[in-house]
């Protein structure tokens, strides 16, 4: 009778467990908050300093700062043309910001939001990362094809590598390797971080125009949010494609949360699709959260688990002209905010 209600009880907690499990499962995220911020013009990357509790948003010709908890504005960095991307390194006190043109990275104080300086990089400066490992900056320049790598010691320019393709979003995995998203190729490249020798370059079919990319270092898995509308899953370690999964159109990031092992992917469409990584070579759509068009951004924050993405409301279609054949929309003036997405 005794053992009855041991194994009873024990059944009742296992259970309970799995109750638990279920409830933190990737499901139910949606809009929190919406936080109208000022300027207008267009924008693109962000990053969340998690631990000092930072939002950081390249937009217009400027970066905005903003605290991660109460999400108020809390100072501007100004007079960074055409802005991409932001790394900052707490530790020396400065942050560093890609501006596309004139093909530049301006360093900046973390208290005073102040230039410091400016280094030279190339044309359509874009994307840029910190490699704890080779304890280099890194951007990479879109049109230039290239990579600049900056020695954050002496605030120069040490070196310049040819990639031999147009490089999108770039990660570290914090073992001596970064992988790059080359978009007009449709491959990844793996590159050595301390020689930025490029050592291969796999194919991402049946992915196309990939533009964002994170990674899951403990599983060496990539993400790759492609613009024919597939995620693609990459081994790190031999670039087999482990799967490829629907998401929505018009992607620029994707991002990890090791925590709850969920993929997420941000789409211009006004979606943001959720992908549950069940192992390392299984996973799974759980949900395309309704976010709004122009949202394509995305950027995580590991301490509250909430994803940030900046988006405005667009103007009508302009028509095509001979010097712009594909106009773009523009953002209505006084309409910029950013979207608080969590559970």
């Amino acid at each position: 009778m005794k053992r009855l209600k041991l194994f009873s009880l024990i059944l009742f907690f296992v259970s309970l467990g799995g109750v638990i499990r279920a409830e933190d499962s990737p499901k139910g995220y949606k809009i929190l908050q919406s936080v109208p911020l000022p300027g207008d013009g267009g924008w693109d990357f962000l990053t969340v300093d998690s631990e000092n509790r930072r939002i950081y948003i390249t937009h217009n010709n400027s970066v905005q700062v903003l605290d991660a908890d109460s999400m108020k504005l809390v100072g501007t960095v100004e007079n960074v043309p055409r802005p991409h991307g932001v790394v900052v390194l707490p530790r020396s006190g400065h942050g560093y910001i890609t501006s596309g043109d004139p093909g530049s990275v301006v360093v900046f104080d973390l208290k005073t939001f102040k230039h410091v300086s400016e280094i030279p990089a190339s044309k359509d400066a874009d994307v840029i990362l910190y490699d704890k490992v080779s304890g280099k900056v890194l951007t990479f320049n879109g049109d230039s094809k290239n990579s600049t790598v900056i020695d954050p010691a002496t605030d120069k320019a040490v070196q310049t590598v040819d990639l031999e393709g147009a490089p999108e979003v770039a990660v570290p995995d914090g073992k001596g390797h970064l992988f790059d998203n080359l978009e007009d190729k449709s491959m990844i490249l793996k590159i050595d971080s301390k020689t930025m020798k490029v050592t291969q370059r796999w194919p991402l079919a049946p992915g196309d125009s990939p533009s964002g990319l994170s990674m899951d270092v403990k599983n060496n898995r990539l993400f790759s949010g492609c613009r024919n509308k597939l995620l693609v899953v990459m081994n790190a370690e031999n670039g087999k494609v482990v799967q490829a999964l629907p998401i929505g159109e018009h992607v620029d990031g994707t991002c990890f949360d090791p925590e709850s092992a969920t993929v997420f992917s941000s789409n211009g469409d006004g979606t943001l699709t959720v992908i549950h990584e069940d192992s390392p070579d299984k996973y799974t759509v759980v949900e395309n959260v309704k976010t709004e068009p122009g949202a394509r951004t995305v950027a995580f924050d590991a301490k509250t688990g909430h994803l940030f993405l900046p988006t405005a409301q667009m103007g009508p279609e302009p028509k095509p002209a001979k010097d712009e054949p594909r106009p773009r929309r523009k953002p209505v003036p006084g309409s910029f905010h950013i979207l608080v997405v969590g559970k």
